[in-house]
């Protein structure tokens, strides 16, 4: 694996904690070999050359102990929004479980985004943060059809076992949950099969989904994402340019329908869908090194 010299790992969040209380932002690898489709990453406004060959960065633990160790505010780290922590390098590296031991040691929470059930070797260290502090982790999920998951997310673990991995976390006292993020038009915005997302989530332990029943297409990552539905849906493409041109932000085109069917789904088995709640059943105030819980 490549590694990239950088000065810093860790970075205070500019848009305040409303994005599931998170406090610092992190990624502990640049790129991501999942090859999902749709993935905003691949925009060029991020500058990130060869997407699809994850590669690390230089002394990345080190310097994130010596970030931890000076912040005053012991607040909730967030790890892979821009490239899932836990690529198949993480294996061998285990930059993130290296990780997830700094945050532990200095006491910090953890917000987890990840499409991979490679998070299950890291429970024992999930459980440990979580005794101390917050914890959330939240697996994408974008079709409960294993055979549709192979085609649009082709090199990551099917949806069948992202939510195997949701129910083991859940079982071990993990707030863990679903990002339906995107909603791709025309491909998994069927209302029958996010009706099942939601019903296989409260199978399996999730205790949100949080979604905006749409995705985003600009530049590169839109040529990218043209080039597979000309491989994989044929004709599609032309319906996304007929009924998107150029936009930016493309929500399914039943938004309202959708969205109320997806939220009447969710009122009925107790699953949480709007951001406020998600962060309060969560969060619990944490001071002096010591869990206090609200309730």
């Amino acid at each position: 694996m490549e590694f990239l010299k950088v000065k810093t790992i860790l970075s205070k969040v500019k848009y305040g904690t409303d994005w599931y209380g998170v406090d610092y932002n992190m990624n502990l690898y640049r790129g991501c070999s999942h090859g999902c489709i749709y993935c905003d990453s691949r925009s060029n406004c991020y500058h990130i050359n060869d997407f699809d060959i994850p590669k690390g960065k230089e002394k990345a633990l080190v310097i994130l102990e010596n970030e931890l160790a000076k912040k005053h505010e012991h607040g909730v780290v967030g790890i892979g929004s821009m490239s899932d922590t836990y690529n198949p390098l993480e294996r061998q590296y285990e930059q993130t479980r290296g990780a997830l031991k700094l945050i532990s040691k200095y006491n910090y929470g953890v917000s987890i985004d990840t499409k991979s059930d490679l998070i299950l070797r890291d429970l024992d260290l999930l459980k440990e943060i979580n005794s101390k502090n917050n914890v959330i982790i939240k697996f994408t999920i974008t079709t409960p059809h294993d055979e549709l998951s192979k085609i649009i997310e082709p090199h990551v673990c099917v949806s069948s076992k992202r939510f195997e991995a949701i129910k083991k976390l859940s079982d071990n006292g993990i707030f863990v949950g679903i990002m339906m993020n995107p909603v791709l038009p025309f491909i998994t915005d069927g209302e029958e099969d996010i009706k099942k997302l939601v019903r296989l989530a409260y199978e399996n332990g999730a205790k949100f989904i949080h979604t905006y029943m749409g995705m985003t297409l600009r530049e590169n990552q839109r040529d990218y994402y043209f080039e597979q539905l000309d491989k994989n849906f044929k004709g599609l493409k032309e319906k996304y340019q007929k009924y998107y041109g150029e936009r930016y932000n493309c929500a399914v085109p039943n938004y309202k329908s959708l969205y109320k069917a997806f939220t009447n789904e969710c009122d009925k088995y107790g699953i949480l869908y709007n951001m406020k709640d998600i962060i309060k059943a969560y969060k619990k105030e944490v001071k002096n090194n010591e869990q206090i819980t609200l309730f």
